[in-house]
């Protein structure tokens, strides 16, 4: 997966990447032809930092209407060369996205396009999904032989088909084609083979059995750090479910580093959740400071954590930042300028992109940090994550006393929908673009629950007409 090139904040481009709702309001008052050109490389070259997670698709489906955007660019990206022989869903899954909610809209062009994509792109699951949300059941039919025939009547082949049938992410499609005469027969087999190919995998379970004692625990998660697959978390549950008394010794020992790695990592694990306010696991912690030890420690939330945190919150390591995330989740007021500080220097010596400003933009937000609104907003403005910029509207929601009147407003029109159901609930509606946008979203079938919720409980109902 290539890393995307983010323009610069203020410019066309950098608003629509970042998926802000100034990106939609500048698009909408520059020349259309520049509008669509940066709307085209966002949804072609897709712009986020977690795909997975971030929104975007709705978003620019919803410019693309607003522009009356053609859609020859998404045709021929979804059908050049490059999808004969990369397969990876990032390359084209957020175009499909878009052509999803365009035909949610009403526009046949993009229901079209999906379903040609369907018949014979790479991706062509993806489209599938879309589309049975979307198309009718005549529509999905005939798209049938088209799918059914990249599984040949092959061992090989029909196992590809019961996974691919146990693995459908919307099963309506697969479900009508098995009502058919013609594939229903080997359909129905595909199904039932999916489902005891689940049923093989949960009885024949490779982790640990009945029987086992602190040491085949601690075996286990070195087996697993040899394989590559590190297993210190759920050993640390198995190991609350064996240990008894006499084995406190041997797994103090063992978080201490006496029989490996991985028994560390375990014993650690299982110590801050089975003696919380022990200081000696804090020292044990202190002492190892490396990536199992932090983990560690960012799963303890007693009042032991946080008074370590105010001590170590000033270090320039792992343990310094989980510190200073602890400070910001469970810390009272009197550690509001401990969270400022490391907002502050996290911004200056990582930038407004690292993960690690997530708790502390939340915790600026709970700790109401009136200080923290300019970083707040510097990160609001700069970062690509549209994650992060919703946690930084809700922090300033709390902090920041124009933020009714500023970003609230902008936020309106923001990809994410827990940024728009904070602005929905804030923006000042003395601003004359707010009322009408929160009328819209109100009518938008494809908007979230929470959203219109929100919308509703800030427009007064009609008053009845007088008889």
């Amino acid at each position: 997966m290539f890393e995307p090139v983010i323009a610069p904040s203020g410019t066309l481009l950098g608003l629509l990447q970042r998926g802000r709702g100034d990106g939609t309001l500048h698009a909408l008052a520059a020349p259309r032809a520049e509008a669509l050109e940066a709307l085209n490389q966002c949804v072609l070259r897709d712009p986020r930092q977690d795909w997975q997670v971030e929104n975007r698709s709705l978003y620019y489906a919803r410019l693309y209407l607003d522009l009356a955007g053609p859609l020859g660019e998404i045709e021929a990206h979804l059908f050049s060369a490059d999808d004969l022989v990369d397969e990876e869903d990032h390359r084209t899954g957020l175009a499909l996205s878009v052509l999803g909610h365009l035909a949610s809209y009403g526009r046949d062009d993009a229901l079209m396009l999906l379903r040609r994509y369907a018949a014979s792109g790479a991706n062509w699951a993806w489209a599938l999904d879309e589309l049975a949300l979307r198309d009718d059941d005549e529509g999905l039919r005939s798209l049938a032989p088209a799918v059914l025939a990249r599984f040949p009547a092959t061992a090989e082949g029909e196992a590809r088909l019961a996974a691919a049938v146990r693995d459908a992410y919307e099963p309506r499609p697969w479900c009508l084609w098995e009502e058919t005469p013609q594939y229903g027969e080997r359909l129905r087999a595909a199904r039932q083979q999916g489902s005891f190919d689940r049923w093989q995998r949960q009885m024949t379970p490779s982790g640990p059995r009945p029987g086992w004692g602190v040491q085949a625990v601690f075996d286990w998660a070195a087996d697993g750090l040899r394989r590559g697959t590190p297993l210190h978390v759920p050993a640390a549950r198995c190991l609350a479910a064996v240990a008894q008394p006499e084995d406190r010794s041997a797994i103090l020992a063992a978080a201490a580093g006496a029989d490996g790695e991985a028994a560390r990592a375990t014993a650690l694990h299982h110590l801050v959740l089975a003696e919380p306010e022990n200081p000696a696991v804090l020292d044990l912690i202190e002492a190892a400071a490396d990536e199992p030890a932090v983990a560690a420690y960012e799963r303890m939330c007693g009042p032991g954590a946080v008074e370590r945190a105010r001590r170590w919150v000033h270090r320039p390591d792992a343990l310094g930042e989980a510190a200073a995330a602890i400070l910001a989740a469970r810390g009272g007021a009197e550690d509001a300028g401990l969270v400022l500080g490391a907002l502050r220097s996290t911004v200056r010596g990582a930038g407004p992109d690292t993960r690690r400003l997530f708790a502390l933009v939340d915790g600026a937000g709970r700790l109401a940090v009136g200080c923290a609104a300019p970083v707040l907003r510097h990160i609001y403005r700069e970062t690509a994550s549209s994650h992060l910029r919703g946690r930084a509207a809700r922090a300033l929601a709390s902090t920041d006393p124009t933020f009714a009147a500023g970003f609230a407003v902008e936020c309106l029109w923001d990809c994410e929908e827990t940024t728009r159901e904070v602005a929905a609930r804030h923006a000042e509606t003395a601003d004359a673009r707010v009322a009408p946008r929160l009328r819209r979203l109100a009518a938008d079938p494809a908007e979230e629950e929470d959203v219109q919720s929100a919308v509703r409980s800030r427009i007064a109902p009609e008053p009845e007409s007088a008889v």
